[in-house]
């Protein structure tokens, strides 16, 4: 099998405006939707030789059915194929080697009216999680297929128009194996015999979607089946449910527990957005090597199959579970009903559901720390990501499909929502909920912009949210709040630049400012908060406080943010940064906060390291949370690999360890913190020989050593990963392990621990493997299976991979142009050579390290390579240069 590759079979770049590119852009988009309407198209997808391990490519055919508008309209359908057979118009056959490239098929010269388009042709399986993904299941042999589209992949399984705005019915069909699970967006039709031992099963026709939101999906899948009962004020009827994953995970599928979170987020969005669930069916499946969490598509909503868990489970896994599942849902509304015209306005979507996962998950379900997960998680990859040189405003521009998939980040996600949750504290909570009401009842079925929800938003409050958005979605960069002590009266400070233009901008904001004292136990508990409205522009940067009473004497924390209602970076004040290193707090959201504060801190160089380890060694395992304490730990890890210097990680790393190690026995038995603590050490552990052996010996060791703790499977193989990258475990010992428990998840783990043992000819095979995306036996790996070899390569002494560092660049363009986005992205990601020791001096020194000067040196020689590319390389040199710079920024162990 072969993954479909950018470009043509010789990987030689396609000329633009040929049959062969596969570019899109957004004036082409905009020409071809102003030129035709796509009023149907019916797709029959042929899987009868699926089981072939051999088999490449399936037969594909399409019957697309367009009203042209203007005369003399030259068509171009959009279809990544193997091979295109036939293409006939209105019953006419054309030349199909003429009009049919490998990317696109130009009908020429239609008239107005209507026009009937058939095409027939191959297109190739997919190993890459995009199209149409093959997987085989190693632990019983069984094929399962599933698609993914998004964002203009559907042209990679069959011939049609891809652009969000050409809505359409299609009807679909599938041919497969009769005793398979067959399904697509809607409910079947009909099923008829179609040879031996094989079935044709056709769909109802889907109502008015987008194409990138259709799916189809295959395989001997095991099937639960349940109902909604409907929603009386809305109209809604009764809703079948169905969960689907691969047999061999059927044992792990907690049905009862997706059921009651189906149902319970169905009812909640029906009372909040007031519109009935059009969409029939709610099919939800846990599919096999996905790039992504999940995807929206109506009535055949996709996950990945890690939140089937087949090991112990965290409270935070299950919530994060919870959000992912009803942050599809709301798509079913914002995404789906109503469609983004155009991928500048993605965050229309995907900040709407990306608020609207973490409301439900505290409104219709027991979890009870949503919006703390929020604050420390989501914030702080938005936090990170706006960081970097390449952030864009939340309304982005996207002038082609290359640079949509660069979209899908902290910006369009966490930002858009941390600003939408701003937004319902700033005009209110009910003239949000009424503004997508309006929206819904004005664009169903539709597309639409940003315009048009200000418009609803502006009629809903009562305000003009011109100046709004022109401040929060039209610029980029993190707004940082402060609060001055230093005057009669205390007073919030804004300020912040735009990255992109170099501007002050200064946004509205609706805060409260807290204030935390000790209590009779040492904890930092509230003791005064004032809410105050910041204005934006020139107005905005000094705000008055004169209600906050803060204590002259004595231990305490000025919260700027406090309830986390905007999106802000915190400049706490001195004291306050003392109080929080020194005293644990009691409100989970403000700690969430602080810490979220605390690292970026580090991040920027102004916290050193042992300073901030100092606090999780002894703050940590108070941390109630098990999502802030997940994410503190992480991040202490991370802090001594990327920010330490070179010269204190080996006792930083011993000081954490011991700290953990603590925890494990300590936190209570069999508890989440308990497990989250052992996770982080055996990670730890792979970059230090002896705690390798220490974490096999307590982590394995039973009630003795870890009282309460299980060794699973997820846990048994991070242990052996740390032993394997340690030269404690070989390849026979791993070989082991997976005959005992054969499953993808091993393998994929399995693959991880062999890559990472430290020897030279180890490294050397990982590396060529994944450059060549290939096992030396010619099989093509995975987008799983890369990932984890690239993993288990970076794994390890640094002076093992060193060496590659030069043959890395000259790779880079040839990697682009001969495989898919997704895996050259995972490919140049994993082996990015950014774990560098920083040089003795200033700033200055640090930009002449020389694998920072060669990364900048390929930037700047290298200016026309794809923007996709050029984005992936500048933001991890980006990491490359604030890992060195904050190194070299650290005081000296001793003197801290």
């Amino acid at each position: 099998m072969s993954d479909t590759p950018h470009t043509p079979p010789s990987s030689a770049p396609a000329t633009p405006g040929t049959l062969d590119d596969a570019a899109l852009t957004r004036e082409d988009a905009r020409s071809r939707a102003a030129a035709v309407r796509l009023t149907a198209e019916s797709v029959h997808v042929d899987l009868s030789d699926v089981r072939d391990e051999d088999a490449r490519t399936f037969p594909v055919s399409a019957v697309l059915h367009v009203e042209v508008l203007t005369d003399g309209t030259d068509l171009r359908v959009d279809f990544l194929n193997d091979a295109v057979t036939t293409v006939a118009v209105d019953g006419r056959a054309l030349d199909a080697s003429a009009v049919a490239g490998r990317a696109r098929i130009l009908v020429p010269d239609l008239s107005p009216g209507a026009h009937e388009v058939r095409i027939e042709g191959r297109a190739l399986y997919s190993r890459s999680g995009e199209g149409l993904h093959r997987f085989v299941d190693p632990a019983d042999g069984e094929v399962y297929l599933y698609t993914q589209y998004e964002p203009a992949d559907a042209r990679r399984v069959f011939p049609t128009l891809e652009q969000p705005d050409l809505k359409t019915a299609f009807t679909f069909s599938l041919t497969g194996p009769e005793e398979w699970i067959l399904a697509s967006n809607r409910p079947e039709a009909s099923r008829t015999p179609a040879g031996e031992g094989l079935v044709r099963v056709d769909f109802e026709p889907t109502l008015p979607q987008s194409g990138y939101i259709t799916g189809l999906l295959a395989g001997p899948y095991a099937v639960w089946e349940d109902v909604w009962d409907g929603h009386t004020a809305t109209g809604a009827p009764a809703v079948p449910l169905r969960l689907l994953c691969r047999r061999t995970l059927a044992e792990h599928l907690d049905a009862e527990a997706l059921f009651a979170l189906t149902r319970s987020g169905l009812d909640l969005f029906h009372d909040l957005f007031g519109v009935a669930y059009p969409w029939g069916k709610y099919d939800q499946v846990f599919v096999p090597e996905y790039n992504l969490g999940a995807m929206e598509n109506p009535g055949l909503v996709t996950f990945t199959e890690d939140y089937v868990f087949t090991s112990h489970a965290t409270e935070a896994q299950r919530e994060g579970r919870a959000n992912t599942v009803l942050h599809e849902m709301a798509h079913m509304w914002f995404g789906d009903l109503v469609t983004m015209r155009w991928w500048d306005d993605l965050w229309l979507k995907e900040s709407f559901a990306d608020l609207m996962g973490t409301l439900a998950v505290d409104e219709a379900t027991d979890f009870d720390s949503s919006w703390v997960s929020f604050a420390s998680r989501r914030k702080a990859w938005a936090y990170v990501q706006d960081a970097l040189p390449t952030t864009h405003p939340i309304v982005a521009d996207i002038p082609d499909l290359e640079a949509a998939r660069q979209n899908f980040d902290g910006i369009t996600y966490a930002k858009g929502a941390s600003v939408l949750k701003q937004l319902m504290a700033y005009a209110g909570r009910d003239a949000f909920l009424a503004a997508s009401r309006l929206y819904f009842e004005r664009h169903a079925w539709g597309n639409a912009e940003l315009a048009d929800f200000l418009a609803v938003l502006g009629e809903a409050s009562g305000r003009d949210m011109g100046s709004w958005a022109q401040a929060w979605l039209h610029t980029a960069g993190v707004p940082v709040l402060r609060v001055d002590l230093d005057g009669d009266v205390p007073a919030l400070v804004q300020s912040g630049v735009d990255p992109t233009t170099g501007e002050t901008v200064l946004r509205p904001h609706a805060v409260r400012v807290g204030v935390y004292t000790p209590g009779a136990d040492g904890t930092l508990e509230r003791t005064g908060q004032v809410a105050v409205d910041v204005a934006d522009g020139d107005g905005g940067a000094r705000t008055p406080l004169p209600g906050l009473e803060v204590p002259a004497d004595g231990p305490r924390l000025v919260l700027p943010n406090d309830d986390d209602l905007t999106y802000a970076a915190l400049d706490l004040d001195a004291a306050s940064v003392d109080a929080v290193l020194a005293h644990p707090i009691a409100d989970p959201l403000a700690e969430a906060t602080v810490w979220a504060a605390l690292w970026s801190m580090v991040r920027d160089g102004r916290l050193p390291v042992i300073r901030f380890l100092e606090a999780v060694t002894g703050l940590s395992a108070g941390i109630e949370t098990v999502g802030v304490h997940t994410q503190v730990l992480a991040q202490a890890g991370a802090a001594v690999g990327l920010y330490a210097r070179a010269q204190d990680r080996a006792a930083l790393r011993t000081r954490l360890g011991a700290a953990l190690e603590e925890q494990v026995r300590t936190l209570p038995p069999g508890s989440d913190r308990q497990r989250t603590a052992a996770r982080t050490w055996a990670v730890l552990a792979r970059q230090d020989a002896a705690q390798a052996l220490r974490v096999e010996e307590v982590l394995l060791g039973g009630e003795a050593t870890a009282p309460g703790l299980a060794a699973d499977a997820e846990l048994r193989w991070l242990v052996l990963q740390a032993l394997a990258a340690a030269g404690h475990a070989d390849a026979d010992r791993l070989d082991q392990a997976l005959a005992a428990e054969r499953t993808a998840q091993t393998v994929t783990w399995h693959r991880l621990a062999l890559a990472a043992r430290p020897e030279a000819d180890v490294k050397v095979h990982a590396w060529d493997e994944v450059m060549a995306g290939r096992t030396v036996e010619g099989r093509v790996l995975s987008n799983d299976l890369l990932s984890a070899t690239a993993a288990g390569f970076a794994t390890g002494p640094a002076a093992l991979t060193a060496g590659f560092e030069r043959r890395f660049w000259p790779e880079l363009e040839p990697v682009w142009a001969s495989r898919s986005n997704g895996l050259a992205s995972r490919t140049i990601s994993g082996l990015f050579p950014g774990r560098q020791d920083a040089l003795d001096g200033d700033a200055a020194a640090q930009e002449a390290h020389p694998v920072l000067a060669r990364a900048q040196a390929w930037l700047d020689g290298h200016p026309a390579a794809p923007r996709a590319l050029r984005r992936l390389v500048v933001e991890e040199t980006d990491q490359l240069r604030r890992s060195l710079r904050v190194q070299a920024a650290q005081p000296a162990a001793s003197s801290s």
